[in-house]
C-alpha cells in the first residue's frame, strides 16, 4: 500500500533544503517517492494518508555497528570477577554472554534489537553477532527477526579461534551458507583471536561472495601489542596483507590505537571505519580521533544500544577534547552509512526509507541552523512515525509489524536464562 505524508516539511538529508509539501512513498525495496504541492492527492484508491502538519520528515536512519547479542544484558548481574582490563571485560563479561546464547535467546534478543532500532528512527541494522554454542543458524535467525518487525540488515558472523579451530570453521561455514542466500558480510572478531590460517580462509570467503570484511580493529593496546609480538606488525598490516583493505564493502570497528603508517594505510583503502564513542568509553580504551584516517567513517552503537542520534552527540562531545570534528562533520559521520550501503549496492536503504520528526522547537528550525537542532534538540522521543521501504511500521511510536508488549513480556523471561547460564560460567 503506497502512502501519503501530508502537509509536512520535507529535509532533504543531504542539502539540508526544507520543502513543504504532501509526500507519495511507494511500498517495495525500490519504491519512490515524490514530493507533491500542499494539498496535491494522487487519485489513488489504494492509499494510506497520514497527517503530518508541524512535523518534518528525512530519511531514516542507520547503524554502521550494533552487536545484536547483547540486548538481554542491560540489568545483567555482575560478573563473578570484577575485569581488570579490557580482556578480562570481553572474557568475564561478553565471551561468558555469547557462549550462553541458544537459539530463542538470539531470537528475542533480534526482535527487541530491531524494536529498539525503529523507535529511534533506524530502519537498517549492520551487525556483528557471536554465538559459539549456536553457530549453524544464527544469522538465519536474526535475519527473520529483523524482517518480521521490517528492518533491513547486513549481517556477519564474528569468526574467531578463540573458542578452538572447530568453533572457527562453523562460524566460517555459517557465514558461507548464509552469504549464498542474503546479503551480508564476513566477519571476524578481532586480531588477536585470529590466526594465520582462519585469517586466509576468511578472505577467501570474502572473495568467493564479492563482499567485505567485519572486523574489530585496534580497540585496546593488546590488540596491537599482539600482533607485534606474534605476527611482526601491526593489526592493520596484517589485514591489508591478507587483502581484507581492498573491498570497498569492508568495515574496521574502533580504530583507537594505530599509528601513522597504520591510518594512511587506511585512508589509501576503500574500507570503511566505524567509530563508537559511548562503548569505548564505557571499556575505558581509549578515544577515537580521525587524523589521518580519510573521510570513510561512519558512526555505530556497538551494542550500547540502538539510538544513532544519542551515538552523534557522544561522538561530537568527545571529539571536542580528543578529535577535530565540527557540526558537519558529525552529522557527516552520522550519514555516511548511506554512502557505505550505496556504493557497495546493498539493498534496503532506499529513498522510500523515511522517519517523521515530531519537534517543536521555541527556536527557529530551517536549512541554516538544522546542524545544531541536530546536534542539541532532535532526539529519539520526537521521531513519531517510521517507514521502511515504503512500509508504515512504527505509527505514532507505536510498532506495527509486531506486538512489541509480548515480545518484551517474553524477552524478560528468556533473560533470566541467560543470566541463570551467566553466573554458571
Amino acid at each position: 500500500m503506497s502512502i501519503l505524508l501530508k502537509n509536512t516539511t520535507f529535509i532533504d538529508w543531504q542539502s539540508l533544503a526544507f520543502t513543504p509539501c504532501n509526500i507519495y512513498v511507494e511500498e517495495g525495496l525500490n519504491g519512490k517517492v515524490k514530493l507533491l504541492p500542499l494539498g496535491e492527492i494522487p487519485d489513488q484508491t489504494n492509499l494510506q494518508q497520514i497527517d503530518c502538519s508541524g512535523k518534518y520528515v528525512t530519511k531514516s536512519f542507520a547503524i554502521g555497528h550494533h552487536h545484536v547479542y547483547s540486548a538481554l544484558a542491560r540489568g545483567m548481574p555482575a560478573p563473578k570477577k570484577s575485569p581488570a582490563d579490557f580482556r578480562e571485560i570481553l572474557q568475564y563479561i561478553w565471551w561468558n554472554l555469547d557462549k550462553c546464547l541458544d537459539k530463542e535467546m538470539i531470537k528475542y534478543s533480534a526482535l527487541a534489537t530491531a524494536i529498539a532500532s525503529t523507535k529511534a528512527g533506524s530502519t537498517f541494522v549492520i551487525d556483528h553477532h557471536a554465538s559459539p554454542s549456536f553457530i549453524k543458524g544464527s544469522l538465519e535467525t536474526i535475519a527473520k527477526a529483523f524482517e518480521k518487525v521490517g528492518v533491513s540488515h547486513l549481517l556477519c558472523y564474528e569468526i574467531t579461534d578463540r573458542d578452538g579451530i572447530k568453533k572457527a570453521d562453523d562460524g566460517l561455514a555459517e557465514t558461507d551458507e548464509y552469504l549464498q542466500k542474503k546479503q551480508g558480510l564476513v566477519g571476524l572478531h578481532a586480531s588477536f583471536t585470529v590466526g594465520n590460517e582462519t585469517l586466509k580462509k576468511a578472505a577467501v570467503l570474502m572473495e568467493k561472495h564479492h563482499t567485505g570484511i567485519h572486523v574489530h580493529v585496534a580497540e585496546d593496546k593488546y590488540d596491537q601489542l599482539h600482533s607485534h609480538e606474534t605476527y611482526g606488525k601491526s593489526v592493520v598490516e596484517r589485514f591489508s596483507q591478507a587483502g581484507l583493505l581492498e573491498s570497498p564493502a569492508s568495515i574496521l570497528v574502533h580504530g583507537l590505537h594505530l599509528s601513522d603508517s597504520d591510518r594512511k594505510i587506511i585512508a589509501d583503502s576503500p574500507a570503511w571505519m566505524v567509530q563508537n564513542p559511548e562503548s569505548n568509553l564505557n571499556n575505558n580504551v581509549g578515544f577515537f580521533n580521525s587524523a589521518g584516517l580519510g573521510n570513510n567513517i561512519m558512526l555505530g552503537t556497538d551494542g550500547m544500544h540502538s539510538d544513532m542520534l544519542q551515538s552523534a552527540k557522544a561522538a561530537f562531545f568527545s571529539g571536542q577534547q580528543y578529535d577535530t570534528i565540527d557540526y558537519e562533520g558529525v552529522y557527516r559521520r552520522f550519514r555516511n552509512v548511506h554512502h557505505y550501503l550505496s556504493k557497495n549496492q546493498f539493498q534496503g536503504d532506499g529513498s522510500n526509507n523515511l522517519v517523521v520528526i515530531d519537534y517543536d522547537t521555541p527556536t527557529d528550525f530551517n536549512a541554516d541552523n538544522f546542524l545544531g537542532h541536530f546536534l542539541f534538540g532532535i532526539r529519539a522521543e520526537h521521531v513519531k512515525h517510521v517507514i521502511s521501504n515504503g512500509k508504515l511500521i512504527l505509527k505514532d511510536r507505536i510498532i506495527q509489524t509486531v506486538d512489541e508488549s509480548e515480545i518484551l513480556d517474553y524477552a524478560r523471561s528468556v533473560s533470566k536464562k541467560l543470566w541463570h547460564c551467566m553466573q554458571q560460567g
